[in-house]
């Protein structure tokens, strides 16, 4: 029986969504269910062929221990390894290498810093701050927001240097990013699956966050050529990410799309928030997705510690969700290997002697 686990936090319908959708099309070989972890061992056995990651970036806990699921084979949505070294930033600088429309955007210098950190320990810093620089090449309006975070919580618009110092002022250890404000004339939010599916949703950012108001149903919203070049763009960055599960929303002004928030690798999908078509979607999609990698299996990722466990010298194995054989089998089957090649080797030695 293959497993699917879903690691969720205070998320409700998708959750329960998911988990039916994958049962009822898994022909009965699949079984979905929600995670249950305690203390896990540093040896412990495979528990699920793949995990639906929904809340470790918020519980540390939940991080390393599908670190150590992924050692075992288990297959992650999203790549825990990579999530966990990801920030916004670098990514709006990926994307602006491939070719993406980014806003100008540049990273500060925290506002303040743990104790343990003095003014020696800040020698390379520049001080003060460029801030005229910095705003005459970013511009107003413009948003200070966390290099790396989401929910769109400690973003604030500021238009004048007065309402950036303020804001600063008060952003604590965060590092913090300053951020182009594009006076869009069109929004879309852009859920992506498996790098290449992609559901482009009119949105509207003013409305209150998971209030169930942000999504708006606009036929033809966007042209064909638009719409096209924004469907490429999702694409391009969420293969460069390598995310399987991700939204990636786009400010679009004169026809067009700055890329402006593609870090979300745990996308809100809850009926109440997104819609029943948006939901409806992206539970089958990710069920279709899911079933696939059951059913075909996965590449190891290129991990420094896969390819000690898997020597350049042998094939690359292609992860099965098959049992792994134990090894006390493991070891009865190489004896006949072994014993057949003591005899030339014995043979060898003799002749060896006999020189």
């Amino acid at each position: 029986m293959k497993r699917v686990g879903i690691l969720v936090g205070r998320e409700v319908t998708f959750p329960e969504s998911i988990i039916k959708s994958i049962n009822e099309n898994g022909g009965g070989g699949v079984v979905a269910e929600m995670v249950k972890v305690g203390g896990i061992r540093h040896e412990e056995e495979k528990r699920y062929d793949v995990i639906i990651d929904r809340i470790s970036h918020e519980v540390p806990y939940y991080r390393a221990m599908l670190k150590r699921m992924a050692l075992e084979g288990t297959y992650v949505i999203n790549n825990p390894f990579w999530w966990s070294a990801d920030d916004k930033f670098f990514n709006y600088s990926l994307a602006a290498k491939l070719g993406v429309a980014i806003p100008k955007t540049v990273l500060l210098p925290q506002h303040a810093y743990i104790k343990d950190i003095t003014s020696e320990s800040l020698r390379n810093l520049e001080f003060p701050i460029d801030w005229e620089g910095i705003v005459d090449y970013v511009g107003f309006p413009a948003f200070l927001k966390p290099f790396d975070g989401g929910g769109w919580k400690n973003v604030s618009k500021v238009n004048s240097l007065e309402e950036l110092w303020s804001e600063y002022n008060q952003s604590g250890t965060l590092c913090m990013t300053l951020q182009e404000g594009i006076e869009y004339d069109h929004f879309v939010r852009c859920y992506c699956v498996g790098q290449e599916k992609v559901l482009i949703m009119p949105y509207d950012p003013s409305k209150p966050y998971l209030s169930g108001m942000q999504y708006v149903n606009i036929e033809n919203y966007l042209t064909p050529e638009l719409h096209k070049r924004v469907e490429q763009d999702v694409i391009t960055i969420c293969k460069a990410l390598g995310y399987d599960l991700n939204t990636v929303e786009f400010a679009i002004k004169d026809g067009v799309p700055y890329a402006i928030d593609f870090m979300n690798p745990a996308p809100d999908a809850e009926l109440a928030s997104v819609g029943e078509y948006n939901h409806n979607w992206i539970v089958e999609n990710m069920t279709e997705f899911i079933l696939k990698k059951l059913k075909e299996g996965w590449d190891v990722p290129e991990y420094r510690w896969s390819a000690m466990l898997n020597p350049a010298s042998q094939p690359k194995k292609k992860v099965t969700t098959r049992a792994t054989k134990s090894p006390a089998k493991a070891k009865a089957k190489a004896k006949p290997a072994a014993a057949a090649k003591a005899p030339a080797e014995k043979k060898a030695r003799a002749k060896k002697a006999g020189n």
